[in-house]
């Protein structure tokens, strides 16, 4: 299907464009959430997402496949499993409703087989001592016991705003214990460098930190131009 007209009202189902390599997506890997977002300007990020995989050293990193779904519908998420390839991650919209739970146990078994990278969420997920092993990272608003109903509508890779975090099919999703951005493809080549600079510098206030050699005109000049006395 691929004309306008061909599409019933509420859905479309588009191909994810894959815009970032493999050897990028592998440099971010290991780049802490917290750095990546100092560096885009800390104001980013999906707010109120819980990780409910219970592995603090577990990590989300690759390509956003986007779902936008009714509220407690999860028809169009198994279609997006189904055309997702190993790492990528499902970033569904399902307008934060915490009354019915749009993934479960069920689907993890799928995501695992398939090897998806993860799932973030704006809505519940259930069956949580499943999720609880850490082999599939999962960043969601909630939980309930309630499943889902399968009948629609919903839309894959379109916009979306998932708690807050606008992304765009095939951006740059990262996700740690400190939360979950999106660098947009567009993005993803400049900032790697400003990421390795800023991990350089906090380098080095660690090692002076440790030591106790601080230079406390670090803060004193700020205090100052404020007008404080200092």
């Amino acid at each position: 299907m691929s004309s306008e007209e061909s599409w019933p009202p509420g859905y479309r189902i588009n191909e994810m464009p894959r815009g970032l390599s493999a050897r990028l997506i592998a440099e971010f890997r290991d780049v802490p959430v917290a750095v990546a977002g100092d560096c885009m300007g800390r104001s980013l990020g999906a707010m109120g997402l819980k990780p409910y995989h219970e592995d603090l050293h577990a990590v989300l990193c690759g390509p956003a496949l986007t779902v936008q779904v009714r509220p407690g519908d999860n028809l169009m998420i198994h279609k997006a499993l189904m055309m997702a390839q190993p790492g990528d991650i499902i970033v569904i919209d399902g307008g934060g409703d915490l009354t019915q739970a749009l993934i479960g146990g069920l689907m993890r078994t799928t995501a695992l087989a398939r090897q998806i990278g993860g799932f973030v969420i704006d809505g519940a997920i259930r069956d949580l001592v499943e999720w609880a092993d850490g082999r599939m990272p999962v960043f969601a608003k909630g939980h309930t016991h309630r499943g889902p109903s399968k009948e629609g509508p919903g839309q894959i890779n379109v916009p979306i705003a998932c708690a807050g975090l606008v992304v765009q099919p095939g951006d740059l999703i990262m996700g740690d214990a400190d939360g979950v951005i999106c660098v947009p493809v567009a993005e993803a080549d400049g900032l790697l460098p400003r990421v390795r600079a800023h991990l350089q510098r906090e380098q080095a206030i660690r090692l002076s930190n440790e030591q106790g050699t601080s230079d406390p005109e670090r803060f004193n000049a700020v205090l100052r131009a404020k007008g404080l006395p200092v």
